[in-house]
């Protein structure tokens, strides 16, 4: 599907910020680059629409080499969402969805279905939010739009940088899950770029791990993990493991004054992680409950306190 020969990006030095690169990502993959700050990964997204001109070697989409594509043509074939969300602020929701399909001259009645469906595909109420203003969203709710966005003109190819990293860790963790199950029924090929490993193995069909402009090591999850080409790549994968396995409610509940004097939603002390993170996502706390009786509470708070235990704290993207 995307094919990189040889690819080498040079600034205004003889220094590559990307160097002879050489991979395929296939149809339909959930393809990560993750690297150091300065690794050349977001340079190397950026040159699948030419938002960045290479300099040597040839990129190729279903084997056409990228500069024959019209620009036009290729950026309306290819979604890009931001980790600056960059919904425009003066336009609806509907008017920011609709902007690829209107320029490819769809008719109002298609525009309007589409907006409709995509919304209903991230969870957002399409009579309420198509006439709200960006400004009217949460910064979880602003991401969604911006990921169906990109979706609108149905591209078979979708490019992400760092698009969740400036949200907080609940909302990230949400729309991580989400964007998981989106993938299973869109198929779409997805190149995805990120700073943490942890949600590079969450996401990740095959993981890219780039150091200086090179590819260090190219592999599933599992061989990133289980075998490091070098101590580089153990060193950045250490000893990751997705929070899920060892999460264990329990250990963040606590006792709530008047429990009984007020309507709580409950949920399972063995709820698994998604579960209690989709349920926080619509209530501030929660009533949490073993053998059918109430033993405490949890709330936002304590799961972003979780999350920054055991997630990678974000770092600087200078790629």
């Amino acid at each position: 599907m995307i094919s990189f020969e040889n690819v080498t990006k040079k600034y205004n030095s003889d220094t590559a910020a990307v160097d002879a690169l050489s991979f395929t990502v296939q149809q339909g993959e959930f393809f990560v680059l993750i690297g150091p700050s300065g690794s050349g990964k977001t340079t190397t997204l950026k040159m699948i629409n030419r938002l960045i001109p290479l300099t040597k070697g040839t990129i190729y989409i279903d084997g056409k080499r990228i500069s024959d594509y019209k620009i036009d043509e290729l950026r309306w074939n290819i979604g890009y969402v931001l980790q600056q969300i960059a919904l425009f602020p003066h336009m609806t929701i509907e008017e920011n969805i609709a902007i690829v399909p209107e320029l490819k001259q769809w008719n109002k009645e298609k525009i309007q279905n589409r907006v409709t469906e995509l919304l209903d595909m991230v969870g957002l109420d399409p009579a309420t939010y198509r006439n709200r203003m960006p400004h009217e969203l949460s910064g979880g709710e602003q991401q969604r739009v911006g990921v169906v966005r990109a979706l609108a003109a149905d591209p078979e190819i979708i490019l992400m940088d760092e698009p969740f990293s400036a949200l907080d860790p609940i909302s990230r963790e949400r729309l991580q899950e989400d964007i998981i199950h989106l993938q299973r029924s869109i198929k779409k090929t997805i190149v995805f770029v990120t700073h943490d490993i942890k949600e590079a193995i969450k996401l990740a069909d095959r993981i890219c791990l780039m150091q200086d402009g090179k590819v260090i090591q190219l592999g599933t999850p599992d061989e990133l993990i289980n075998e490091p080409a070098n101590d580089f790549v153990s060193d950045f994968v250490g000893g990751v493991h997705h929070p899920e396995t060892h999460f264990d409610l329990e250990k963040f509940i606590r006792p709530l004054p008047l429990l009984t004097e007020q309507h709580i939603p409950a949920i399972s002390a063995s709820a698994p992680l998604a579960e209690v993170l989709e349920q926080l996502a619509e209530h501030d706390y929660l009533s949490v409950e073993k053998a059918g009786m109430p033993i405490g509470v949890v709330d936002r708070q304590m799961m972003i306190h979780y999350f920054s235990q055991h997630m990678i704290e974000g770092g600087n993207n200078n790629d």
